[in-house]
């Protein structure tokens, strides 16, 4: 079992910066990688970035290409997304994921692990 803490959520202004961290704690030597996703209401819930543990490939969604960032620190078991240049659209609540097998990194359907989510609500 992996267990997930998100946090850094909060309320900011179009144009602002925020940065979610989510520490992994329990059997984390079998993440192969993790990954953020969000899901605003009524809407489904959608791949935003990933990065493998291992050799830190990273996989981004094009709505967040340029402006989001993921990076880990592995001493610390803790994935990041650097958010930047926020917009409205972003509004969500953002999960933290993460997969042991070697599935698709930007299918939800890939993660075994989830954590319980943080509010991020950009304002226009």
């Amino acid at each position: 079992q992996v267990q997930l803490v998100e946090s850094g959520g909060g309320l900011v202004q179009a144009g602002g910066s925020l940065r979610l961290s989510c520490a992994a704690s329990g059997r984390t030597f079998t993440t192969y990688a993790m990954g953020w996703f969000r899901q605003a209401p009524e809407k489904e819930r959608e791949f935003v970035a990933a990065v493998t543990w291992g050799g830190g490939r990273t996989n981004y969604a094009d709505s967040v290409k340029g402006r989001f960032t993921i990076s880990k620190d592995n001493a610390k078991n803790t994935v990041y997304l650097q958010m930047n240049s926020l917009k409205p659209d972003d509004t969500a609540i953002y999960y933290c994921a993460a997969q042991s097998g070697l599935g698709m990194m930007m299918s939800v359907r890939s993660y075994e692990y989830w954590g319980q989510g943080t509010q991020v609500t950009v304002s226009s």
